[in-house]
């Protein structure tokens, strides 16, 4: 029997349609049936080759939603036809000192998938079962699909950020539009920063319970207890530090952004903290999936073909849409 994936092989090319022969997992994996792969911006930064040594050739997608055919041996736990959530954080090695610390999100010799394992453009593919998050089955699997990353990474940025009432959002696409609810759940207010003149996702953050929504330019009508930058551009970070309050904090959320230009000390003082998020650990996945079926998150998204992943990821760069795009074999 033989698989079918989206492969990249050269970066900054377009991903090939291939076939490929049939994979059977090893000690400690499981084979996923695809059903849903989100497609997410990190997957850009592989395809451009913005991230450093990618495992050439690769099949990307992190935001994967299957369900198991194959247990490998030493597998527990997990059982055949179980639907599971495989995200980018696909394996650490338990030994580093991160690890041993209940820090595996900085593990010193990991692996992600779709960047340095294979990930979900495909019919199937082998993952690392401890990385593996038994999903129920309520919901659809398209609908869950970008929980996976784009989920994950703003719970764990919510997390770093604090129990600030007043959080900034900026950049308003798969990540802020389901964070947004889950603030909104918490209590929070919401203030949406989009491209400036984006009147159509200023309109779709105000739909999500957005108490305000504006440009990256402007400043919000209140100073913000917190900030999230979910936009990949460095230029938001001196912006997002004059919106917060004094001993207020700017999270960092993204795993590539552009330079952050030089500001002035005073825009940092009054004990304003600027941080950044890496990756996720298992803990991360099973808080944020155990709460999101009480929170009632509502993805927005845009379902393509898997041969149409090429047009997925240039729709996704051209933001052509709202919330997030998912493959569905």
């Amino acid at each position: 029997m033989a698989m079918h994936a989206m492969v990249l092989r050269k970066l900054g090319g377009p991903l090939e349609w291939t076939e490929l022969p049939d994979r059977s997992p090893g000690l400690g994996e499981i084979r996923v049936k695809m059903m849903a792969c989100g497609v997410c911006r990190t997957d850009l930064h592989v395809l451009d080759g913005e991230l450093p040594n990618p495992q050439l050739p690769i099949i990307p997608g992190h935001e994967i939603v299957g369900r198991i055919d194959m247990v490998g041996p030493g597998v527990k736990g997990l059982y055949e036809g179980e639907r599971v959530g495989i995200p980018w954080l696909g394996h650490t090695c338990g030994v580093c000192p991160y690890c041993i610390g209940a820090r595996e999100n900085l593990c010193d010799h990991p692996l992600f998938t779709g960047y340095t394992r294979d990930g979900g453009f495909a019919t199937a593919m082998i993952a690392d079962a401890r990385y593996a998050f038994p999903l129920g089955e309520l919901g659809s699997d398209v609908s869950l699909a970008p929980l996976l990353c784009a989920g994950l990474i703003g719970w764990r940025s919510l997390m770093i950020a604090g129990d600030g009432k007043k959080l900034g959002l900026y950049g308003f696409g798969a990540a802020a539009h389901i964070l947004a609810q889950v603030a909104r759940w918490e209590g929070r207010s919401v203030f949406a920063f989009t491209r400036p003149g984006d009147v159509a996702t200023q309109g779709f953050a105000r739909h999500l319970g957005a108490t305000w929504a504006g440009g990256s330019d402007e400043m919000p009508p209140e100073p913000l207890d917190a900030a999230i930058i979910f936009a990949t551009a460095g230029e938001l970070v001196p912006l997002a530090l004059k919106a917060v309050r004094k001993g207020g904090r700017v999270v960092c959320a993204g795993i590539h952004m552009s330079d952050i230009p030089s500001f002035p000390y005073g825009l940092l003082w009054e004990e304003r903290q600027l941080m950044s998020v890496a990756n996720l650990t298992r803990q991360d996945g099973l808080d944020f999936l155990r709460l999101a079926p009480d929170i009632g998150i509502v993805t927005t998204t845009t379902t393509y073909k898997l041969t149409q992943a090429n047009q997925a990821l240039a729709d996704l760069r051209a933001g052509k849409f709202e919330g997030a795009a998912v493959l569905a074999p």
